[in-house]
């Protein structure tokens, strides 16, 4: 048994794992240490190349693409290391960056998971969109990022190198303990992609337990790798997996007004695509909308069980003000920002 288990979920990533997969190996492996591929059902030669290329590295192959979510939940259920790490194909990893974290989990047992410090792969000196250094949602339960609000990607020059509690870590590099992983009920399977980890984290703030970024591990995230930012179905994921996230674990009495307000904002950005000429993704804002209504009432069992176990009715690390507020009428843009009157 490996006290960390480094696992790469693939999907026609041959590629992304030709020019990842090296450093990874090379800054992770150890007597504790194991890094294996879970291949997502690739369709292209993943599979052989890494049989010929890596024959001794562990592999294990679906039937088919589970997606993110589900595909993980399978690969994580098939170790029994104290922790796993959930590791994009298109991350490079640097020197002493799985050391830095499982160091810091092992004398804080009331973490559940941590994650480095993000930049952009090809901007160097600037935060990754999708991680920076740690994620939070606001009262809406819009995430946002220490690192990049909305849009707006800072530079990292060192303003956020302390280690804090963070509202959620990104999936796109996740350390968790297997034990809080499987006792949270793992990522959300029929989320498929987007958002999963942000709702894992809720329920794992809601029961006591604590996620935080360390910034002295570092890594270099592409992003986009699966689906860019402008695709349809991505905007689809994100929206309707938002409002079942919302739905899932936002206390009683703040889900009422949190929808109707989260409607309201939604359809401004239906019309925002809609004239912007971006028909298809405003499509795929009515479809999410619809799918949503169609799938809460099989939720609902989820939603009594996660409020059944919830410990914290406020986390700390959630924003008690909007984004958007403050984002374009106070134009407050950076996370520093951000927090000075709160």
């Amino acid at each position: 048994m490996k006290k960390t288990s480094v696992i790469i979920l693939n999907w026609n990533g041959r590629k992304l794992l030709e020019q990842f997969l090296p450093a990874v190996l090379q800054h992770s492996l150890s007597d504790d240490c194991e890094v294996i591929v879970a291949d997502n059902g690739s369709t292209d030669d993943s599979v052989s190349f890494l049989e010929t290329r890596y024959p001794a590295l562990p592999l294990i192959v679906f039937d088919k693409n589970y997606g993110f979510a589900e595909g993980y939940n399978k690969a994580i259920r098939q170790v029994d290391s104290e922790y796993v790490v959930l590791l994009n194909s298109d991350v490079e990893t640097t020197e002493g960056w799985l050391d830095t974290l499982v160091r810091y989990m092992d004398v804080h047992p009331e973490t559940a998971a941590v994650q480095p410090k993000i930049r952009a792969f090809f901007d160097r000196k600037k935060f990754e969109y999708a991680g920076a250094a740690g994620g939070f949602i606001d009262k809406y339960a819009y995430p946002f990022c220490r690192g990049r609000i909305l849009e707006n990607v800072e530079t990292d020059y060192g303003q956020y190198d302390s280690i804090i509690p963070v509202f959620w870590a990104t999936g796109a590099c996740l350390c968790i303990r297997r034990s809080d992983y499987l006792g949270a009920g793992g990522l959300d399977a029929d989320f498929f992609a987007h958002m999963e980890e942000i709702d894992l984290c809720w329920r794992l703030n809601a029961r006591g337990r604590k996620i935080e970024c360390v910034p002295e591990s570092v890594v270099y995230h592409m992003g986009g790798a699966s689906l860019n930012k402008e695709n349809p179905q991505k905007t689809y994921l994100n929206f309707r997996n938002n409002l079942l996230m919302i739905y899932k674990n936002i206390a009683p009495s703040q889900l009422p007004q949190t929808m109707v307000v989260r409607f309201f904002l939604d359809l401004l950005a239906f019309a925002h695509l809609c004239l912007k000429g971006k028909f298809q993704n405003a499509g795929a804002v009515a479809t999410a909308y619809a799918d949503f209504l169609k799938m809460r009432s099989r939720y609902k069992n989820i939603r009594k069980e996660n409020l059944e176990k919830t410990v914290i009715t406020t986390i700390p690390s959630r924003f008690k003000g909007s984004i958007l507020w403050n984002y374009y009428v106070k134009k407050k843009r950076t996370f520093g920002q951000l927090f000075e009157t709160h």
